[in-house]
């Protein structure tokens, strides 16, 4: 399995994200239960988004998985960039 720094863009309809957001985090919780997400959150300045760091197979895998999120369902997320990451260091390094 590899490691994926996924990058989302939100749209600009922050009252719908504010509604959605529960049900988007309770999916995360699932997700890292399940051990396929380590770790994620918003971003606090510039263009409204979020950093997700995920474990799977390949590419095509993680957008499989990301297409079951609810911010994408409602169609929430402008732009997605999913990117293979290569820890070197720190504590994810060692569940690859």
């Amino acid at each position: 399995m590899s490691i994926f720094a996924v990058r989302y863009t939100y749209d600009e309809r922050s009252e719908v994200r504010d509604a959605v957001r529960p049900e988007h985090r309770a999916w995360l919780a699932g997700q890292a239960e399940a051990g396929v997400l380590l770790g994620s959150g918003p971003f606090t300045e510039g263009a409204p988004g979020a950093l997700l760091v995920l474990r799977g197979d390949d590419e095509d895998a993680v957008r499989a998985v990301l297409a079951q999120d609810p911010f994408a369902r409602e169609g929430l997320v402008a732009d997605t960039e999913v990117r293979t990451w290569e820890v070197v260091l720190g504590p994810w390094a060692a569940t690859v």
